[in-house]
């Protein structure tokens, strides 16, 4: 008698709990890439001011500061491709993480109104 009041108890339990479970996986996913993507950025923005740093430094003379200079606009052109690049991608995951949770919404709410 008792054992099967606990079954039911489980089931009915991990049942109700059972959304929120799925939930949570959606959230950790994104948070999982959302962090990927911003330890990415990172990345690449330290390594393109420690590069224009090391460039700087080495200007000695009015050609190596000519030579600088010249650079400057490639290294404005990549920069601004990397933000673009790094936009689109969080654009996306936040996209997906939309998609995600209607589809989480629209099967709960589905699950939870009863057959007409």
């Amino acid at each position: 008698m008792y054992t099967e009041m606990f079954k039911s108890f489980s089931e009915q339990t991990e049942k109700t709990l059972a959304p929120y479970a799925k939930f949570n996986k959606v959230f950790a996913k994104n948070v999982e890439q959302l962090t990927e993507l911003q330890l990415s950025a990172v990345r690449a923005y330290s390594d393109l001011g420690l590069k224009q740093l090391k460039a700087v430094s080495e200007v000695k003379d009015i050609q190596s500061l000519t030579a600088f200079n010249s650079q400057q606009l490639e290294t404005l052109t990549k920069l601004s491709q990397q933000l673009l690049d790094d936009s689109n991608k969080f654009s996306s995951v936040a996209q997906s993480f939309k998609t995600e949770v209607e589809e989480f919404v629209a099967d709960n709410v589905k699950q939870a109104t009863p057959a007409i």
